[in-house]
């Protein structure tokens, strides 16, 4: 269809001046395997190709914000990385970050380095599935399987610090619970070694593929004043050309200590935001090499026993620790009046924590930044006009996370 048909179908369809017979109904979701079986789209079709569509949120609502006003600080973490499940360590230790802003606590650097580490790992395994999936639902499915390796090789990691995979509760309020372990020096130096082939082969496969590019060139565009406008951030708004990053602007946890470049695209569509997260994972992989090879020596947590689990062993023999230990499980550590916002560089985004404390033993109240919950609202607009297979990589290259979607 020519450009100017098309502006002359949507110019009619916005003013509602549909012709009988030639527009039609069609639900994109929840059933559709982009749609996670959780949101859907409705969308009005001319043919195949999109004249408007209105999304649904709501469907996997569990209360996230409200649950958090009656647990404990410590007990927060298992609901943050419910929220972007593909990179949850980054959820937990910026959960913890804002606790410690709020209470004061200055954690040793040896801690700031670890978390940077576990924080870019998280990052990297992000990347993979996006980029994975999107290759796949532009129908080369190859890379993705290729990169589910590479994945297990980083939730092995994960076991290492926490015992967990997916939904991870790693890390504790002031550091971690335990330092690294001799397996996890292991385990990071041969993905280190040879991830990096890896990755390579995979950017070869795709980023100059012919197929590849006709598909997501030109395919849900956004400007950058627009992407502002929607308040997006992470690489979403950095394909649109926006040079912002969480860990530049507002530096956390010793991200002034390493060298690294933030990718900028230009134009805002599916390659952009693809090559995005292509160039990050490099730039993830530098920062990790430095944050390892500089690891400083020292305590691996800070020294806060009201909220810092003592050892089991002291526990059982000391009456000081048994104290501790009671207060923490049961949630009796009261924190500071006060009201803080703390944000890192989540692997799709923003990601913040607003929280509101009245010097009680949970939150007053607690809000989170969700990026996948903004990107949607932008979903209709950026597939305005679109076929009906461009909207499937347009959505898969926002990177939309279903559990981001309802707090």
């Amino acid at each position: 269809m020519k450009d100017n048909a098309l502006s002359n179908i949507l110019q009619g369809y916005d003013a509602k001046e549909q012709i009988d017979g030639q527009l039609y109904t069609l639900n994109l979701g929840p059933t559709h395997p982009a749609t996670h079986g959780i949101f859907e789209n409705v969308l009005t079709m001319d043919g195949e190709r999109i004249l408007h569509s209105e999304q649904t949120v709501g469907y996997i609502h569990r209360a996230f914000e409200k649950i958090a006003e009656r647990r404990n600080f410590a007990q927060i973490t298992t609901l943050t990385d419910r929220l972007n499940y593909c990179s949850a360590p980054i959820n937990n230790m910026g959960w913890h970050m804002t606790v410690e802003k709020l209470i004061g606590c200055q954690v040793p650097k040896r801690v700031d380095y670890m978390r940077v580490i576990m924080m870019e790992l998280a990052r990297i395994a992000d990347h993979l599935i996006c980029n994975g999936v999107t290759c796949m639902d532009a129908g080369a499915i190859t890379g993705l399987t290729w990169l589910f390796r590479e994945r297990e090789a980083i939730y092995e990691m994960y076991e290492q610090i926490c015992g967990a995979r997916m939904t991870t509760n790693m890390g504790r309020i002031g550091g971690f619970e335990r330092d690294f372990t001799p397996k996890f020096h292991e385990l990071l130096q041969n993905f280190l070694k040879k991830f990096p082939k890896v990755w390579g082969e995979f950017c070869t496969l795709n980023e100059r593929n012919r197929i590849f590019m006709d598909r997501c060139i030109d395919a849900g565009t956004i400007s950058a004043e627009r992407a502002l406008s929607y308040s997006f951030t992470g690489p979403n708004l950095r394909a649109s050309g926006v040079d912002y990053d969480v860990r530049v602007a507002q530096p956390y946890s010793s991200y002034e200590d390493f060298d690294f470049i933030i990718p900028v695209g230009t134009s805002g569509d599916t390659y952009d935001r693809f090559m995005v997260r292509q160039q990050e994972v490099w730039e993830s992989l530098k920062i990790i090499e430095q944050a390892y090879k500089n690891l400083p020596e020292g305590d691996f947590h800070a020294d806060v026993p009201e909220f810092y689990l003592p050892e089991k062993a002291d526990v059982y023999t000391k009456m000081e620790a048994l104290i501790y230990h009671f207060k923490i499980v049961m949630g009796e550590t009261e924190v500071p009046v006060g009201e803080v916002y703390h944000s890192v560089e989540g692997g799709n985004g923003e990601v913040g924590f607003y929280l509101v404390s009245d010097g009680g033993r949970s939150p007053y109240r607690l809000h989170f930044r969700r990026p996948s919950f903004i990107y949607y609202q932008a979903y209709p607009e950026m597939i305005k006009g679109a076929m009906i297979s461009d909207a499937i990589v347009t959505m898969c290259s926002m990177n939309i996370i279903a559990g981001e979607l309802d707090a």
